[in-house]
């Protein structure tokens, strides 16, 4: 049996609980300020903005740690990815995660120290870290000082353009995260991936 992998390491399961519980706050304060009804709101208007914008900045500067973080330490590397055979390589994972996971197949990408995601894995993670969150907290933060905010972009407000690319990307952010959660059941137990966060340790299937 293989031994379990030390892969998380302090700061990176502190980043992982802050951004997470932030993301919880984001989620439902913004769903109160889309969607409530204003007679019966899920949180009430200016307690919603208010901790929206409390969390918002909470993201904004933990993102900047895992950016330091990344950086100073070997965890950027699996970030990386290999272009070259990458599209076949994403479409054995996804077969597994479709059909050989439930049949008992063995991962085609197994976790190892110098490979802590799959392709599948790899590819959204980056989308997600290097592509959606920058853009969220670029335009929470433009939205938070609306003055920084083009007044017309063609014939559309600026900030109405703003809002609508801050709700979308988060709506997609959100979806990632539901995702996330439902295959991080896919360890060793269904458990497993979540004790990790805790305990910094990998458990092998």
């Amino acid at each position: 049996m293989a031994e379990r992998l030390y892969l998380y390491p302090v700061w990176l399961r502190l980043w992982h609980i802050v951004n997470a519980l932030m993301f919880l706050v984001l989620i439902a304060t913004g769903i109160s300020m889309q969607y409530s009804n204003p007679d019966a709101p899920l949180i009430r208007f200016d307690l919603a903005v208010r901790f929206h914008n409390i969390a918002g900045v909470i993201v904004s500067i933990n993102y900047l740690i895992f950016i330091a973080g990344n950086l100073a330490t070997g965890n950027g590397r699996h970030y990386r990815i290999m272009f070259e055979g990458y599209f076949k390589r994403v479409l054995q994972q996804m077969d597994y995660y479709l059909r050989g996971h439930f049949k008992g197949e063995k991962a085609p990408f197994p976790v190892t120290a110098d490979r802590k995601f799959n392709p599948l894995q790899q590819g959204t993670y980056v989308g997600a870290m290097y592509l959606l969150l920058p853009l969220i907290i670029i335009t929470g933060l433009a939205l938070l000082f609306p003055e920084t905010i083009a007044n017309r972009i063609g014939n559309f407000s600026g900030i109405y353009l703003t809002a609508l690319l801050h709700a979308s990307v988060g709506f997609l952010l959100s979806l990632f995260m539901v995702i996330h959660i439902y295959f991080s059941t896919m360890g060793a137990t269904p458990s497993s991936n979540f004790k990790g966060m805790v305990t910094g340790w990998h458990e092998p299937h």
